[in-house]
Order: C-alpha cells, then sequence, then structure tokens
C-alpha cells in the first residue's frame, strides 16, 4: 500500500465526521458550566481543560469507531463493502493497534482533565469505553439486542458526554448537568436508529436485531419519532423550573426552534417510512447530526450570553 493510500485508509477507518460532534458536544457543556449560575470568573487557565477533552472526546470516538468495525466485520462486508476492513486497505492488525492506541490516549488525556484535582471525568470516560465495548463486543455485544443496542448508544454518546464535559469546568454533583445530558441522551436513544434503516440487509444477517428488523420500517420509525421531539420540550420546562440556569429567553428559543426542527424531521420520516430502507443515508440521518450541532452550539449560545 502506498503511502497516500494507507493514510487515506486510516483517516477512512477513524471515521472523521463522526468526530465533530463528540468534541463539539464535549465543548458545549464546557461552555455550559462557564455560564451556569454561579458563572465562572473568565481566565485562559478556565479552557485548558475544555479543550483537553474535546480532543479527548474525538480520540475515544475513534476508538470506539474501529473496536465497532473490528466486530461489524462481516456485517460491513454486505452494508459497506467500502470500508477500510472490508475492501481490504487496512489489515485487522491495524485496526487493533488504532483502537488500542485510541482507547489509551483517551484515558490519559481524560485523567489530566482534572479542575480542582476532581478525576469526575476521567471515571466517565472510563464507563463510556466500558459501555461501548458491550455495545461491540461478544458476549454482551447489545448491538444485537433491539432497543438495547440503542440505550448503549445514547448513554456514553448523549448523557456521559455531556456531564464529562460539564465536569472540565465544574463538578457534575448535581442536577444541572444530569439533565443537560438526560436531553441528548433521549434524543439519541431514538435518533440513533436512522442509521439502522438502510443496513438491515447485513444486520439481519449478522444477527443484530435492530429495531427496524424487529418491528419493521414504518412501526420502528414511529417508535423513534418521539425522541426527535419530547427531549427537547424539556428545555423551556427545564428553565421554567430554574434547574437550567443559562439565559431565559434563548433557551426558550432554543426549546421552539429545536421542537420545529425535530418536527420537521418526523414529518420526512413519516410521509414516505419506507424510503427509510431504500437510500443509503436516508435524509433524516444526516438531520440527526444537523439537530445534535444546533442544539449543542445553541446551549452554549444560551449559558454564555
Amino acid at each position: 500500500m502506498s503511502d497516500p493510500s494507507r493514510i487515506r485508509a486510516l483517516v477512512d477507518f477513524a471515521r472523521p465526521f463522526t468526530l465533530i460532534a463528540p468534541a463539539l458536544g464535549f465543548a458545549s457543556a464546557a461552555a455550559t458550566a462557564i455560564g451556569a449560575h454561579p458563572p465562572e470568573p473568565w481566565s485562559w487557565a478556565l479552557v485548558v481543560p475544555p479543550i483537553i477533552g474535546a480532543i479527548m472526546a474525538a480520540v475515544l470516538n475513534i476508538a470506539s469507531n474501529g473496536l465497532n468495525q473490528i466486530y461489524d466485520f462481516d456485517i460491513d462486508r454486505i452494508n459497506k463493502p467500502k470500508r477500510p476492513l472490508p475492501s481490504g486497505r487496512l489489515s485487522m492488525r491495524e485496526a487493533w493497534g488504532i483502537t488500542i492506541v485510541g482507547f489509551a490516549v483517551a484515558l490519559v488525556l481524560a485523567w489530566n482533565v482534572a479542575p480542582g484535582g476532581r478525576r469526575e471525568c476521567f471515571w466517565m470516560v472510563v464507563a463510556a469505553a466500558v459501555i461501548t465495548t458491550l455495545y461491540s463486543v461478544p458476549p454482551s455485544r447489545t448491538k444485537r439486542l433491539g432497543i438495547w443496542a440503542n440505550v448503549t448508544i445514547a448513554v456514553p454518546r448523549g448523557v456521559l458526554l455531556k456531564v464529562a464535559g460539564w465536569s472540565s469546568v465544574k463538578t457534575a454533583m448535581g442536577f444541572e448537568p444530569w439533565f443537560l445530558g438526560a436531553i441528548f441522551g433521549l434524543f439519541l436513544l431514538g435518533a440513533t436508529t436512522t442509521k439502522d434503516f438502510a443496513d438491515m440487509d447485513g444486520d439481519r444477517q449478522g444477527g443484530c436485531r435492530t429495531l427496524p428488523i424487529q418491528f419493521g420500517v414504518t412501526r420502528a420509525a414511529w417508535m423513534i419519532s418521539p425522541s426527535f421531539v419530547l427531549p427537547f420540550l424539556m428545555i423551556p420546562i427545564g428553565a421554567w423550573a430554574g434547574i437550567l440556569t443559562g439565559n431565559f429567553w434563548l433557551l426558550q428559543a432554543l426549546g421552539a426552534f429545536m421542537t420545529a426542527y425535530g418536527l420537521y424531521v418526523c414529518y420526512l420520516m413519516l410521509r414516505r417510512p419506507d424510503d427509510l430502507a431504500i437510500e443509503e443515508n436516508h435524509v433524516s440521518w444526516a438531520h440527526m447530526y444537523r439537530m445534535m450541532f444546533a442544539a449543542q452550539i445553541g446551549f452554549a449560545l444560551a449559558y454564555l450570553l
């Protein structure tokens, strides 16, 4: 393999587009902690742990992507044959090396996210790494187990990511960071299924009982629709109840915008649900990422302004 092709294979294995969401999610959570009551006084030292943490979140995602591709080898030969492993552009040994190094680097970085000597971020990253392993690796391999696959994606990439980001600034021993994490966890609990519709052939042969396989495309689409709307109704409720301490009116606007956006995505899914299984990357999958980015940026602005 020539050097340029090897680099391309390594980059494709890391799936760089998927690294933006965890890095942004961590940074956004840190921003909410900076602006949360009582707000933190500004200093350059304040932003160092969040920067390290954002890099850590991206590296951890590389490792979890790698682990998933290693154990999805047979499935990807059907669903995604052009990926580095099934196409032969990357060896299994190289894949394991990248994955193991990724987990090790992420843990080292997390250990250094310790404002005031607190190691809350590190232990949440440990928990996220364990849950990620349960998702991909037999005998647990929750990816095979319907809704449990969704849970083991939503908890580390939704709940724990937000709380870990918060802990890079303030202690996580409070209700507000977990309320924030619940919003994103509940969103991912359903939204993560958008990637499963087009993968049904490979998942079925690989023994993965995803929601579309268990319940059919139309019913699964209806089942996941509340996750595009209900979590974002928690934003104005949390602001009214005094749980979310960012700018009250910006939080109301964010909740209204995200709820409307979620309803639009539901419309796209439910008007022709069979298209979910036909199109390789249905538009709802792209909107899931856009919704995630919009919510992360919206929360940061609502707490910093």
